[in-house]
């Protein structure tokens, strides 16, 4: 049997038909592609946290079910005590254990543009995924597409993220209420990017049965251990955590985030000083003549490009060293746009002066 005939066997038609998901080579590049938090913790911070684990087993299994992580997670989110918390290895797992809990063949439904993780591992499920364009002015939930394609489809699981990935921002809080309950199934309501949106819904888990939160420490300034968290009613997490892997949180990312979170009055310090960034970027932005900045809740900007120039420009930017995300390849509202992580002052000015230059040099 040739390698051909092997994988055309062995793998199912829907993994065959999908794409990896890529990630630049950022290696020698002013990093902005990718949502994180450039800070660096304190040198106080950091010999603390080195301290704290000389105490971590590692010839031991970690606590399967994390309980002292879970507790301070808990406790920073003022999570009333009759709802549970299901942690996982990123939110990419979480949201993977979702889809991998309905029945074959399910239809899941998100607006589009969304994070692309939805779309991609349902589709490697082979689900049944749907995708509702938002409006072209703002990227608002179109209320009344959501309710047709809700009531026409019936979707057992349905993504809003709050703010969303890569628009920005905040749905109209109204029409995500319309959509839960009129969802026939869960809602998950995505808040990767809560730290910089003093937005949330935690405060209507106890309004729906149906509703689950989903957050990540990825954002905040933790995003190399790799943990993602979901709350919601008991019995729900209840059916994730049948299907959730044991000890899928390892006792450093355990030991780590509990720590980081513990003494969190750094990161909130650092959250500051990115959403002041964030203004100071948005503002330059508007100044550029063919430029067009989205107003962002997140840690990143969506800006438009002239017509079809998106991708001149990301290598014209790429060629003086900063490394940006090219959205162009998405399509639709996305075809002339670009998206940029905030970073520290030093790299937003090598950013602003790398896409002043890259214009110019284009004659644009």
């Amino acid at each position: 049997m040739n390698n051909s005939t092997l994988i055309s066997t062995v793998f199912r038609k829907e993994v065959l038909a999908m794409a990896a998901y890529k990630v630049a080579n950022a290696q020698g590049y002013i990093k902005l592609d990718a949502m994180e938090n450039p800070y660096s913790w304190p040198e106080e911070i950091q010999n603390q946290w080195l301290e704290h684990l000389k105490d971590c087993q590692l010839n031991r299994y970690p606590d399967p079910e994390a309980v002292q992580l879970v507790n301070t997670i808990r406790a920073i989110n003022q999570l009333p005590e009759q709802f549970d918390i299901l942690l996982g290895n990123g939110s990419d797992e979480i949201i993977q254990l979702l889809l991998m809990a309905l029945p074959q063949g399910a239809s899941v439904l998100a607006p589009v543009p969304g994070f692309v993780m939805y779309k991609q591992i349902s589709d490697c499920l082979g689900l049944n995924y749907i995708s509702v364009p938002v409006l072209a002015d703002g990227f608002d939930l179109d209320l009344p597409a959501m309710l047709s394609a809700i009531a026409k489809a019936q979707p057992l699981l349905i993504f809003l993220a709050y703010p969303n990935n890569p628009t920005s921002n905040l749905f109209s809080a109204d029409a995500m209420h319309q959509v839960i309950k009129a969802a026939p199934g869960l809602v998950v309501v995505d808040e990767a990017y809560a730290p910089f949106a003093n937005a949330s819904f935690i405060d209507q888990l106890g309004q729906y049965d149906n509703l689950l939160i989903m957050r990540t420490v990825s954002k905040l300034g933790l995003a190399g251990l790799r943990l993602g968290y979901v709350m919601g009613q008991p019995a729900l997490i209840e059916q994730l955590n049948k299907i959730r892997l044991p000890y899928n949180i390892n006792c450093l990312t355990q030991m780590t985030a509990d720590f980081a979170l513990v003494n969190r009055a750094f990161f909130t310090e650092q959250t500051e000083k990115i959403c002041a960034q964030r203004a100071y970027v948005f503002n330059e932005l508007q100044q550029m003549e063919g430029i067009l900045p989205y107003p962002s809740a997140a840690n990143f900007i969506l800006f438009k490009v002239p017509h079809n120039k998106a991708t001149d420009i990301f290598l014209a930017i790429k060629q003086q060293g900063v490394l940006i995300k090219n959205m162009a390849g998405q399509g639709g509202l996305l075809s002339d746009c670009l998206r940029v992580t905030i970073g520290k002052p030093d790299e937003n000015k090598a950013f602003l002066s790398a896409l002043r230059h890259g214009l110019a040099e284009l004659n644009l």
